[in-house]
């Protein structure tokens, strides 16, 4: 018999009673679920398994913030061999429609047992009605990759008003590379687009008093970087240039004060994301000295 249900409180042990290789997904890097379970970013309700006369054969958790009152992403996702179908339906009836994030190492598809691994998951994902999204690659920095030291070309100030930093926002969406503000902005517009990076940038617990503007010499807006934490790491959380400053590196700039702010702040390790497809920003990171240590495949 096959039952497909969410956990209750206390059943963290069924979730982890499925034998995995652990070759991709948050778990091949030590996520420890019960932990993030007493922090408050899993839960019951959000992850689901199927038992087939009692024996768990696929599972999923979908991930939050201790304050999110619905799930963010789907994050975890594994099956045992042959049930695959039994995913897809554990899937479809969960019923949660969020992104799903596949964590893989760098270069996985040279890889021929994490790529099937990986391939597997994207297969169960999209039957179950998702479509391929987006890859994105995530930096780690570690002061033992150097520190760049400040280009000098740029003022930055602090902030106070959010109306100011939506305004900035609404420029920088405009011609965007990033997969993400160009869905919404397509779809919904350049001021929900900017409404929705702000939203991000609210919602990590850092301090407010992180976000800087940049300026000219000449008191002319460059752009935002915003320093940050999400619930995991210290984090670079936006690095976005205005339209009419574009072509002249500042996206650099705009890195390495960020990252100096959290050194300063006295961090000891930087996580950082961008699409694989935005080649300028990944060279700006290269050159700032941020290895890649993880890719991501996003499906929507």
């Amino acid at each position: 018999m096959l039952e497909l249900r969410p956990l209750t409180a206390g059943e963290e042990h069924l979730f982890l009673s499925l034998e995995d290789p652990a070759l991709v997904g948050f778990q091949s890097v030590g996520r420890d679920y019960r932990e993030l379970v007493t922090l408050h970013q899993y839960r019951p309700e959000w992850t689901w398994v199927a038992l087939r006369d009692g024996t768990v054969v696929a599972r999923a958790a979908w991930w939050g913030g201790p304050e999110d009152t619905a799930p963010v992403a789907l994050d975890w996702l594994d099956f045992a061999d042959g049930e695959d179908d039994t995913a897809v339906d554990l899937l479809k009836e969960a019923g949660f429609a969020v992104e799903y994030c596949l964590l893989v190492p760098p270069g996985w598809r040279d890889h021929p047992d994490v790529r099937a691994a990986a391939e597997a998951r994207v297969d169960v994902a999209q039957r179950a009605g998702m479509t391929p999204f987006v890859e994105r690659l995530r930096y780690r920095w570690t002061p033992e990759d150097g520190l760049p030291p400040r280009p000098g070309r740029l003022e930055f100030r602090p902030e106070p008003d959010d109306e100011r930093i939506l305004d900035v926002l609404r420029r920088i969406v405009v011609g965007s590379l990033d997969a993400h503000e160009k869905r919404t902005r397509d779809q919904d517009g350049v001021d929900a687009a900017a409404r929705d990076e702000l939203a991000f940038l609210n919602w990590m617990p850092s301090p407010r008093e992180w976000w800087r503007l940049a300026y000219t010499p000449d008191g002319e807006v460059v752009g935002l970087t915003v320093p940050g934490r999400n619930y995991s790491n210290p984090v670079i959380g936006i690095i976005g240039v205005v339209p009419e400053q574009r072509g002249h590196g500042y996206a650099f700039d705009l890195l390495v004060e960020a990252t100096h702010m959290l050194v300063e702040e006295g961090v000891e390790e930087i996580v950082a994301e961008t699409d694989s497809t935005n080649t300028p920003m990944a060279a700006n990171f290269a050159k700032a000295g941020y290895p890649i240590t993880q890719e991501r495949v996003y499906l929507k």
